[in-house]
C-alpha cells in the first residue's frame, strides 16, 4: 500500500519569521517607496543655524517661530526651576502633589487664552490623546477636518466614537456631514442601547494647518456647529503666540472665544519649550483631571519645563514679543514673494509655514538633499504626514531669520530647481 503524502502546509500555519526578518522587510518596503527616515544628530544650535556632522546649516525646519527656545530669560527660568524643584516631577500630579510651577503656568495660560482654566500635558500629542476620549466615546461622533493633525485623528480613533471627516476648511461640507450624522442617529434611534446622556458630536479642526499654513474659517465653522448643537475643538498649536491682538491665537483674532468649547495648544512651538495644554471652562478642567488618561497615568512634565514656559509666555506678551512677531510678520511676505516670483504656487502668506509642493517623494528627497549640500536644512515631508504623492518641502520661518538668510535661500533654490511645477506621481 502506497504511503500517503504529507498534508500540504498552508502559509498561515507556518512558523512566523523572526522579528529581525519582519523588520528588515518593512524597512525595505519603506526604502522602495522613498519613505525611509533617519535621525540627524545635532551637536549645537545657534538661533536659526545648527551644527551637524561637522557642518553648519541654516535651517527652515523649526517651529520655534519667535526664537524663544534659546532666549536667555527662558533658559534662566529653566535653570531656576530645576534648582528649586529638581530635575523631575517624580510622579503624576494626582499622586505626589501638584507642583507650584504647573499651577502658575496654567493660571497664566488661562488668562492668556481668556478662559476659566487650563490644564497642561507632557506634549501636544498626548493632550489630544487624553482629551478627545475624555469628551466622547462609543455612541458619539467626532467630525474632523480632512487635514487635521495625526494626534487629533488618533485621539478620535482611541475614543471609540463614530469617526467622520469633512472637506478641508469647508463649512458647507461640515453641514452636510452633520445632517447625515443626525439622520443616521434618527434612523437607528430605536435599535441603539439606552444612554445616560444624549449622543454628542465633536467637531475638530486646526486653526493654522501644520503642513499647508492656511487658516481655518472658524466663524463659519462655529455657525454650523452651533446650529447642529455640536461642540468645537480647535487646535491652536501653530497660532498660539503669533496671531491676534495679544498673540493669543486665531480664535482671539476672529473673536470667537465664547463659541469654541475646547482649545488645544502647545508649548513647543512659538513658546519654544515643550508640552501641550487645554484651555476652556472650569468644568472641562475638572473632567479632564478625572478622565484624561494621558494626564492621569503620566509623570508630570519636569518643573523646569513649566518655569521656562511661563517665562516664554510672559515674553510673548511683552514689547519684545511684539517686536519679534512683527519681524516674523515681515519675513513671511518677503520669502513668499520671492518664491512666488520663482513660480511656486503657495497659499496666502497667513502664517510662518510655506509648503513647496513637489508631489513625487523621490524628487522631494532629492531637492532637500541638494539644499542640504548648499547649507540649508529643509525637511522633505512625505507619507504618512501627508497623502501619498503629495510630498513637499515644508519651510518654517522664525523671527531670528534675517533678510540675508532668506535671499541666500532663494538664490540657492532658484539654481537648484528652475522649474517648480509639481512633478507627476509615479502612479499618474
Amino acid at each position: 500500500m502506497a504511503s500517503r503524502s504529507p498534508n500540504p502546509v498552508h502559509p498561515a500555519d507556518q512558523a512566523p519569521s523572526s522579528l529581525a526578518n519582519a523588520l528588515a522587510q518593512r524597512l525595505a518596503h519603506l526604502a522602495h517607496s522613498h519613505l525611509t527616515r533617519k535621525l540627524r544628530r545635532v551637536a549645537r544650535t545657534h538661533g536659526v543655524s545648527l551644527d551637524s556632522h561637522g557642518d553648519r546649516f541654516v535651517q527652515f525646519a523649526s517651529n520655534d517661530y519667535l526664537g524663544l527656545a534659546q532666549h536667555p530669560l527662558v533658559v534662566e527660568a529653566a535653570r531656576d526651576g530645576a534648582a528649586t524643584f529638581g530635575a523631575g516631577s517624580t510622579a503624576s500630579r494626582l499622586i505626589c502633589g501638584s507642583l507650584e510651577p504647573h499651577h502658575a503656568l496654567e493660571e497664566a495660560l488661562a488668562e492668556f487664552k481668556g478662559t476659566e482654566a487650563a490644564l497642561t500635558f507632557a506634549s501636544g500629542y498626548t493632550t489630544a490623546l487624553g482629551t478627545i476620549p475624555a469628551l466622547v466615546g462609543p455612541g458619539d461622533t467626532v467630525i474632523l477636518d480632512r487635514l487635521a493633525h495625526a494626534c487629533l485623528v488618533d485621539g478620535a480613533r482611541l475614543s471609540g466614537a463614530q469617526l467622520r471627516v469633512f472637506r478641508h476648511n469647508d463649512p458647507v461640507d461640515l453641514e452636510r456631514v452633520l445632517r447625515s450624522e443626525q439622520s443616521r442617529r434618527t434612523r437607528h434611534s430605536t435599535t441603539l442601547p439606552p444612554r445616560s446622556r444624549p449622543a454628542a458630536t465633536l467637531v475638530v479642526t486646526e486653526s493654522v494647518f501644520s503642513m499647508d499654513g492656511d487658516l481655518a474659517p472658524l466663524q463659519a465653522l462655529a455657525d454650523v456647529k452651533d446650529a447642529a448643537g455640536a461642540w468645537l475643538l480647535v487646535d491652536e498649536a501653530h497660532a498660539t503666540g503669533l496671531l491676534g491682538p495679544r498673540r493669543a491665537g486665531w480664535i482671539e483674532a476672529l473673536g470667537v472665544r465664547d463659541r469654541v468649547e475646547v482649545t488645544l495648544g502647545t508649548l513647543g512651538k512659538a513658546l519654544g519649550v515643550a508640552g501641550g495644554f487645554i484651555a476652556g471652562s472650569r468644568l472641562l478642567h475638572d473632567v479632564l483631571i478625572h478622565d484624561a488618561r494621558s494626564f492621569l497615568f503620566s509623570t508630570a512634565p519636569p518643573p523646569a519645563n513649566a518655569t521656562a514656559a511661563l517665562a516664554a509666555l510672559r515674553l510673548v506678551q511683552s514689547p519684545e514679543g511684539a517686536a519679534r512677531a512683527e519681524h516674523l510678520g515681515r519675513n513671511v511676505p518677503h520669502l513668499h514673494a520671492g518664491l512666488t516670483r520663482q513660480g511656486w504656487e503657495l497659499p496666502p502668506p497667513a502664517s510662518p509655514i510655506l509648503p513647496l509642493r513637489i508631489g513625487d517623494e523621490a524628487n522631494a528627497l532629492t531637492l532637500a538633499s541638494a539644499l542640504r549640500a548648499h547649507g540649508f536644512l529643509v525637511p522633505a515631508i512625505r507619507h504618512p504626514t501627508v497623502a501619498r504623492g503629495q510630498a513637499r518641502l515644508r519651510l518654517t520661518l522664525s523671527a531670528l531669520h534675517q533678510p540675508e538668510h532668506l535671499d541666500a535661500f532663494l538664490d540657492t533654490l532658484a539654481r537648484l530647481r528652475p522649474d517648480p511645477r509639481p512633478t507627476p506621481t509615479r502612479n499618474s
